[in-house]
């Protein structure tokens, strides 16, 4: 059985002072979530990923705790003249164990294009990280049909440069772009037929690497929709934005994780 994944994108939210509340809400409400869920079996992680600046506070906080921590993107580079950025060896001292790569911003305002992604992609492995690999389609793409084809090709050029057997220690987060803090949520229905896809087009490389591999999804994932979202066969877990600032949604959404594996 595949593990349920939740994961809390703080985007560029917070101070000291209201990310150490944060932490304290988390710790509790959250801890506790998962230790219910645990007694009855269920099978679920948990991630925040905060601005870069926060990342020791954040460790020393959750270092004895069960919620792990990850970086909101990283650089393809391994040091160099690149000024702003922050690589991989550089997240792994601070005991990042996820990297988001793709999100839909990053790809929107950043222009960073499905090549040096997978960069990214390789990058974060090379040092150990899991990579949250982000794909997704525009308004304009769904409307057009075009949504399956356009994450496909998305895929596909990940698939071309680190073959299937690397995309076993990933993670895939469908976020469609138009669903990204605007508080429109896709159907239940429009979600697991991507999930369903993704999942096959990996099938086609490899039936074994499909079968275990954590895809999540993103777009608006509140405590209201968390349930029916994730009470879907391929839907592994939520990649939340807004909620996770918030300790008690986002607590709920780990709660309706537990609940639905």
């Amino acid at each position: 059985m595949r593990r349920k994944l939740v994961i809390g994108n703080w985007k560029m939210h917070g101070s000291r002072a209201s990310i150490d509340v944060l932490l304290s809400g988390l710790q509790s409400l959250v801890g506790n979530a998962l230790s219910l869920g645990v007694a009855e079996g269920a099978l679920v992680d948990v991630v925040v990923c905060p601005p870069c600046v926060f990342l020791p506070q954040v460790g020393a906080a959750l270092s004895d705790g069960s919620i792990a921590w990850g970086a909101q993107t990283i650089s393809e580079h391994e040091q160099g003249a690149f000024t702003g950025e922050i690589s991989g060896a550089m997240l792994a001292e601070f005991d990042c164990q996820y990297a988001i790569v793709g999100h839909s911003e990053r790809r929107s305002l950043f222009a960073e294009s499905d090549a040096q992604l997978v960069e990214k992609f390789v990058a974060a492995q090379r040092v150990g990280l899991t990579p949250i690999f982000c794909v997704g389609e525009t308004l304009a793409q769904r409307e057009a049909g075009a949504a399956l084809s356009t994450i496909a090709s998305q895929l596909q050029v990940l698939i071309d440069r680190v073959g299937i057997d690397a995309i076993a220690g990933a993670v895939i987060a469908y976020e469609p772009v138009w669903a990204i803090g605007t508080g429109k949520t896709a159907a239940p229905e429009q979600v697991r037929q991507v999930h369903g896809h993704i999942r096959a087009l990996f099938a086609s490389a490899s039936a074994q690497v499909a079968a275990g591999l954590q895809i999540v999804y993103g777009g608006s994932v509140n405590a209201a929709n968390a349930a029916e979202l994730l009470g879907s066969e391929d839907i592994d877990g939520a990649l939340v934005g807004g909620a996770s600032l918030k300790a008690r949604e986002f607590a709920a959404i780990v709660t309706a994780a537990c609940s639905a594996n």
